[in-house]
């Protein structure tokens, strides 16, 4: 009962987790290029940030009303670390006559996870028919579907999708 009620615990945090693990920004660099910066979560790693940043590129385009992006530039940073929680010791012994049994357990800490994973895309819009925009990558193809939704939503906060 109780590793179960541990092992749903452990679940339910790790979704918690993803639901909201990204965040970034757009610098729009001139008319018709901009600067998407995303930083993720440990747990997303360097791709989720990288996926979480194509699709910002793509949703800044359709909000630029532009149709196509071409990734120029990227730059991405890895600054996630694990260090030990302090541990704790434990002693037991017995004294029998005259001598002295003593046994000392260490039990580590938990291991503690921080940092983030970042990615940055310098992005050249197109609008379809330009020169240049056949080599372009199409942002609505980029975001699928449901691309009308995200587009509303503004940003993507999540790298599990």
């Amino acid at each position: 009962m109780t590793k179960r009620l541990l092992t749903g615990t452990a679940f339910a945090l790790s979704a918690m987790t993803l639901a909201a693990c990204t965040s970034s920004d757009t610098i729009r660099t001139s008319a018709n290029t901009a600067i998407v910066r995303t930083s993720a979560a440990p747990v997303c790693g360097g791709t989720g940030a990288s996926r979480v940043a194509q699709k910002q590129a793509a949703i800044e385009t359709i909000k630029a009303d532009f149709d196509r992006y071409i990734i120029m530039d990227a730059a991405s940073a890895n600054n996630v670390q694990v260090v030990q929680g302090p541990g704790t010791y434990h002693h037991s012994g017995t004294y029998n006559r005259g001598f002295y049994s003593g046994t000392t357990t260490y039990q580590p800490g938990m291991p503690m996870v921080y940092g983030r994973h970042e990615q940055a895309f310098a992005i050249r819009m197109f609008r379809d028919g330009e020169p240049g925009a056949h080599q372009a990558v199409p942002a609505r193809q980029v975001l699928g579907e449901k691309w009308p939704e995200l587009v509303k939503a503004g940003s993507v906060n999540t790298c599990s999708s």
